[in-house]
């Protein structure tokens, strides 16, 4: 009986239409069985036959069903919204369907995303998951993309205001309902279609978080070049748009991850290079090239991460954005902002924010606000540390990428280092205080949160910025750029080239530079910071490459290997480099690899660092210590041991009475030169070794077998 309603239908679309409701309502004349039009419309979406859509319903089968169910009417709203956006619709209609269903799915995603959310238990959303399943998302992407759509050769338009409904209940959808963000990403042309939403400032803040979401999700890297007018869209963007938009940049501009724990080997970093070079570079190289081609884009992040909080955007722009966050639920962090700004108005009686209600505005389109209204100076802070810190990982990234050396021009040109140390002490490295923001959800000390993020995203830049580029000693004053010449010359050693190049009108100015302050606070990092492996990371990288004696003696003064004498009564517990290895006896192995990184950086063919360390490591019950670290994992202190087995290799080679007074006195010297030891390293280091397993760190270990006269020998 199924295919009677097909041969006496009018049409063969009619006659599907009928018998998919027949197959809903189990045969001619029956009642609708539970579940089973869900399940259908499941299978639908899976295969793409049968039912797919609410129109594929009648409206009276639809309201009978809606009274068991309880769909909230959302199967009917969908059915009208689909015969009022035809393509000859002037939308009026539609825009006011999408208003009744919008607060329908809001209320789920506002659970979604706050605490309110019953963690412990599988929760499901009804109307999302019912607005998914009769096809409301396929549809709001067909009305979304109208605009593509020409008739008679002119282009249909939709309002900002519907699409910024559209997008809203879109993205709603895609918090509460699993599989709608990925169906979202196979559609490419949608995706790239999405940004040239962003052209309007009324739909931009919408449209970036839900592109973040889908590529957040999407297995191929979409290309910035296939995006029309990438390049004056992204220049017409006020400096708030481009900080949101490096969220967008940050998906795009980085190598996919493939998950595969192999990935960091030899063999496996091979055969991605042969891939590479029989398919050329690849999406995330692409798009990295387009955004260094748009003029003046990293001139703009440089002004934004440089830029002080009260050069920030003014109070009205920014409460405008804060009740778009709160209506949009795009980022929990508002909710604590506002209630933050609650309890320091009725505790301290002093600046406040009066969010008016959803859509009242005043005819600039700003909220209402009171002329005294002030925004209290954490929330700025917060507010600008939520941009830098997007900014910076875009910045970093392409410091890593193959455009670097002109990045590195750019970036010294336009004086991204100084700017960053004038914001050190009162934004990047600030004291916390008690009224300071963090994530919904999380707390001061939580590495997730923005003050912890920052910081580490900082350092990860001076790392990469530091790395094997002559363009580090950007990093220091003019008066310790001098400091380094001094000491070249008191050494009898030819200056640095590199020291000598460098255009101290780039240099970072005040009292200190900004090497010399990350040494200070790391100096006073306790020793169960989170900070301690990237901050020693930063300073290793500005040791890197050909060694220099300068470079050495200029951070050892500053009492990175040991504290001078004179400061130890000041500070009761130096957290300088041995300390931290010896005293605290670290457990954390990333945290001693990098520090034993650094001392082998800082050591390496330097007999005054050897003098120092013999001083402070002055009995046998430390130096046991400092054996028992390094031969506690020979990974992460191969580096250390390469640079000592090196550097006496070296001392012994030379006729020097202040060598020949380190060789006889130091015990780590001493204990190196042991045919035992020496053995013993031999065999452990080979037996370390694999070739499956082969990555950087393990080829340093042969290397650092092979490098060395002795072991030659007894090898």
């Amino acid at each position: 009986m199924a295919a009677a309603p097909a041969a006496a239908g009018s049409g063969v679309g009619r006659g599907r239409r009928a018998a998919a409701t027949v197959a809903a309502w189990g045969g001619w004349g029956g009642r609708p069985r539970p579940g089973n039009i869900l399940l259908q419309l499941r299978q639908g979406q899976l295969t793409g036959r049968g039912l797919v859509r609410a129109v594929q319903f009648t409206e009276t089968f639809l309201t009978e069903r809606d009274k068991q169910s309880k769909w909230s009417g959302i199967p009917q709203l969908l059915l009208k919204l689909y015969a009022t956006s035809h393509l000859h619709s002037d939308f009026i209609e539609c825009q006011n369907i999408l208003k009744e269903i919008s607060p329908l799915l809001s209320m789920e995603a506002m659970a979604f995303v706050t605490e309110e959310r019953k963690l412990t238990q599988e929760t499901t959303y009804p109307n999302t998951y019912i607005f998914d399943l009769f096809g409301g998302v396929d549809l709001l992407v067909e009305i979304l993309m109208r605009p593509t759509i020409s008739i008679r050769g002119q282009k249909l338009k939709i309002s900002d205001e519907m699409s910024k409904d559209c997008l809203s209940i879109l993205y709603n959808t895609c918090v509460c309902t699993e599989g709608v963000t990925k169906r979202l990403a196979e559609k490419n042309d949608f995706v790239i279609f999405l940004f040239t939403l962003m052209t309007s400032k009324k739909t931009f803040l919408q449209t970036a978080t839900l592109i973040e979401d889908i590529l957040g999700v999407k297995k191929e890297m979409i290309r910035l070049d296939e995006v029309p007018n990438l390049s004056s869209l992204v220049s017409n963007f006020d400096q708030q748009q481009l900080a949101n938009f490096c969220r967008i940049l940050a998906v795009t501009i980085s190598e996919m991850d493939t998950g595969n724990d192999d990935k960091h080997t030899l063999l496996a970093k091979n055969a991605q290079q042969k891939k590479s070079l029989s398919l050329g570079p690849s999406a995330a190289e692409i798009n990295q090239a387009a955004l260094l081609s748009i003029p003046g884009f990293v001139e703009r992040l440089c002004k934004l991460a440089t830029r002080k909080v009260s050069e920030s955007t003014g109070t009205a722009s920014f409460l405008q954005e804060l009740e778009e966050w709160y209506t949009w639920l795009d980022n929990a962090l508002v909710l604590d902002a506002l209630m933050r700004v609650a309890n320091e108005e009725s505790e301290h009686n002093q600046a406040s924010i009066v969010l008016p209600p959803p859509g009242a505005s005043e005819e600039n389109g700003l909220p209402h606000t009171s002329p005294r209204t002030q925004l209290p100076q954490s929330m700025k802070i917060m507010h600008e540390i939520m941009y830098k810190l997007e900014v910076l990982y875009v910045l970093c990234v392409l410091l890593m990428g193959r455009q670097r050396n002109q990045v590195h021009r750019m970036i010294a040109e336009f004086k991204l280092i100084p700017g960053l140390n004038n914001l050190f002490d009162k934004l990047i490295w600030r004291k916390h205080s008690a009224s300071a923001l963090v994530l919904h959800g999380h707390n001061q000390n939580c590495d997730c949160s923005p003050d912890i993020t920052l910081k580490i995203q900082f350092l990860r830049l001076l790392q990469s910025f530091s790395d094997h580029h002559e363009n580090k000693y950007l990093l220091l004053n003019n008066q310790e750029l001098n400091e380094l010449s001094a000491i070249s010359l008191k050494a009898n050693i030819p200056e640095v080239e590199a020291v000598l190049n460098t255009d101290r009108s780039l240099v970072c100015d005040g009292k200190r530079g900004l090497l010399t302050r990350l040494l200070q606070v790391m100096k006073k990092e306790p020793a169960e910071s989170s900070f301690r492996f990237w901050q020693a990371r930063a300073v290793e990288s500005f040791l890197r490459g050909t060694t220099s004696y300068a470079d050495q003696m200029f951070l050892l003064k500053r009492g990175l290997l040991e504290l001078p004498s004179c400061l130890h009564p000041v500070l009761s517990h130096p957290q300088h480099i041995l300390y931290c290895i010896v005293d605290s006896e670290c457990k954390s192995r990333d945290v001693l690899q990098s520090y034993f990184d650094l001392l082998g950086e800082l050591m390496k063919f330097n007999v005054d660092a050897f003098k120092r360390f013999n001083k402070y490591i002055n009995t046998d019950a430390k130096f046991q210590v400092f054996l028992k670290q390094i031969n506690s994992s020979l990974v992460d202190s191969n580096m250390l041991v390469r640079c000592v087995t090196l550097s006496l290799d070296r001392f012994e080679n030379q006729v020097d009475m202040k060598v020949a007074e380190v060789l006889s006195e130091c015990r780590l010297l001493a204990y190196i030169s042991q045919v035992p030891t020496q053995m013993s390293f031999l065999f452990r280091l080979i037996n370390i070794i694999h070739v499956q397993t082969l990555t950087q760190i393990t080829v340093q270990l042969t290397l650092f077998r092979a490098s060395h006269p002795s072991f030659l020998k007894w090898g």
